[in-house]
């Protein structure tokens, strides 16, 4: 009915704790939740950019719907996380949700193209969904919500110690010790 009597639907801990701001430029590489997107667009606004990347072009499409009919502005690609379609350092923030999986390959690859497209300074939000534990997933069932702010890695491009002349095993190696893998 009235857009500002619902619930705010784009505003969730993601998106706080993604700390965007007006006039940043902002990717989010994997659109599993379109109402991620966009809110960090929204966020952004028409001074920032927001760029989208997904592996599969429909879930890429779906955020840039929600984020029009939300009444904020996308860019939205088809493009694998570890093999991204922008400069280097061009953007202000990267928000990574659900896009590494288990395979320590995959997520090493993300994580390296995500630093490579930061500027210096420049922030990463990853957020990944878990399968319940406990007793919680006897009486809760299916997965998890979005971990919560102590359980996600939130990295600055300037603090993160990860170099990119090594190779694989010594890279996730030092992103264990990182916090990220």
């Amino acid at each position: 009915m009235f857009k500002w009597f619902r619930p705010a639907a784009l505003d969730p801990l993601s998106v706080s704790m993604a700390g965007a701001k007006l006039g940043d430029r902002v990717l989010v590489v994997g659109c599993g939740d379109p109402y991620l997107v966009a809110g960090l667009a929204a966020k952004a606004g028409l001074t920032g950019r927001l760029c989208a990347v997904d592996a599969s072009a429909q879930r890429a499409t779906e955020a840039g719907r929600v984020a029009l009919k939300e009444g904020a502005l996308a860019e939205t690609s088809t493009a694998h996380p570890s093999s991204l379609p922008f400069e280097a350092e061009s953007f202000d923030l990267v928000v990574m949700r659900d896009v590494a999986g288990s395979d320590d390959g995959a997520r090493a690859g993300a994580v390296r193209e995500a630093w490579r497209v930061l500027r210096p300074g420049a922030r990463c939000l990853v957020v990944d969904t878990v399968a319940r534990s406990g007793m919680s997933a006897i009486f809760g069932g299916g997965q998890a919500p979005p971990v919560t702010a102590s359980e996600s890695v939130i990295a600055t491009r300037y603090v993160l110690p990860l170099s990119l002349d090594v190779d694989s095993s010594s890279e996730t190696s030092m992103m264990s010790r990182s916090g990220i893998v």
